[in-house]
């Protein structure tokens, strides 16, 4: 046949759209075009996709081909397409069986030589796949890189066949029987930790009065800001806070997790582990709440379901921290941009750590403070965030 038609996933926010990979092979001078609003990084894949089949020895068609992404109107980023692009060509042209095809939804970065590379989103790829069903009713199978297998099988009911390239995912279908060898199988994900490993509390000597008010913010869900001279303990305190907080339900950690993985950064082996981040006092606005021409999820939102810390609080441009006030309010983030709009979540407790003065030695003991009334006042925020302050001695 001349025309094949596969399934795969776009990210749009923290969704993850169906795609309709649809190939055609047609008579004429031979050229190579994919319609469907696609992105530098979905052009480039021509190339990609070219040298994988003539290295993994396939056959490519001196045809007319053209790829269309459907629905037209979504934009398409990264190189996801890649795998559905060669998969669809080979079957178009008759170089491998075409028909199950419907079975299946695919995802997958190709190296010149065929290989499957990793790509951002599997997890929330396939948390979306949990609504989507085949005309039968039946879910289907998720075929992508065995370096995103791991992330993909958290998803509990979601069945995923791992392959390390081109020719084992083309060796499937060509195979006759469900007992070959050739045919991939479904991951069973490695043993996760019994217990998450943090940072033990207990770690800080002395600084009573500071870990009790941490276990009460904990237990209720509230803001802290930690004031005190250098040395006291601040950021001690503060790293350790994720390991007195509630164990994630499996809920919030899918939750957290599918975050991570739009940004490439959730590894298996931290699932249930409450993310920490510690952004440097020079970040943007952009870089805490998210955006970008294809939004990403910004701080906030990577420390969704644990801690985000601000470590110097007075060091954070002012509008910088106005842009967390919605945020602490609503739980999440919607980045609107001219041309698509995305939500994340935001669900973070905050907790900020500063010096009582300019110099940080205001009301210690062992060193005398040098600043005057009016630098001590003009140092403390004047964004009026819902923060219990807890004063650290040195």
């Amino acid at each position: 046949m001349s025309l094949a038609v596969l399934k795969s996933r776009a990210l749009a926010g923290m969704h993850a759209p169906q795609v309709t990979v649809e190939v055609h092979l047609a008579n004429g001078l031979p050229s190579f075009t994919i319609v469907g609003l696609p992105e530098t990084e979905v052009k480039e894949s021509k190339d990609r996709v070219r040298a994988a089949l003539q290295n993994a020895r396939f056959e490519f068609p001196a045809k007319r081909i053209t790829v269309n992404l459907a629905p037209a109107d979504l934009p398409k980023e990264s190189g996801r397409f890649d795998l559905p692009i060669a998969l669809g060509i080979l079957a178009a042209s008759g170089q491998m069986p075409g028909d199950g095809l419907d079975e299946y939804e695919f995802a997958g970065e190709l190296s010149l030589s065929g290989d499957l590379r990793p790509i951002r989103g599997a997890l929330a790829m396939t948390y979306a796949m949990r609504t989507s069903h085949h005309s039968d009713g039946r879910r289907r199978i998720f075929i992508l890189p065995r370096d995103n297998a791991d992330e993909a099988a958290l998803v509990a009911d979601a069945t995923i066949f791992p392959a390390d390239s081109l020719l084992q995912v083309c060796a499937h279908f060509a195979a006759r029987g469900a007992d070959s060898d050739a045919r991939l199988t479904q991951h069973r994900p490695a043993i996760k930790p019994a217990a998450p490993a943090y940072l033990d509390f207990s770690d800080v000597k002395g600084q009573l009065q500071a870990k009790r008010a941490l276990e009460v913010a904990a237990a209720g869900g509230h803001s802290v800001l930690l004031v005190g001279p250098p040395g006291t303990g601040k950021s001690m305190l503060a790293a350790r806070f994720p390991g007195i907080l509630p164990p994630m339900t499996d809920e919030e950690a899918l939750e957290s997790a599918a975050v991570q993985s739009l940004t490439g950064g959730f590894s298996a082996a931290r699932w249930k582990v409450r993310p920490y981040r510690s952004p440097h006092h020079t970040a943007s606005g952009v870089a805490l709440v998210g955006g970008g021409g294809t939004p990403r999820p910004g701080e906030i939102s990577l420390a969704h379901r644990g801690v985000l810390f601000l470590d110097e609080l007075p060091e954070f441009d002012r509008k910088v921290l106005e842009v967390l006030r919605e945020p602490l309010e609503s739980g999440q983030i919607t980045i609107s941009r001219a041309a698509r709009q995305a939500d994340f979540p935001a669900r973070f407790q905050l907790i900020a750590a500063m010096n009582p003065c300019p110099c940080g030695y205001l009301g210690a003991l062992h060193r005398e403070c040098r600043c005057t009334p009016d630098q001590v006042t003009r140092y403390w925020p004047s964004s009026k965030l819902d923060t219990q302050i807890i004063k650290i001695s040195a």
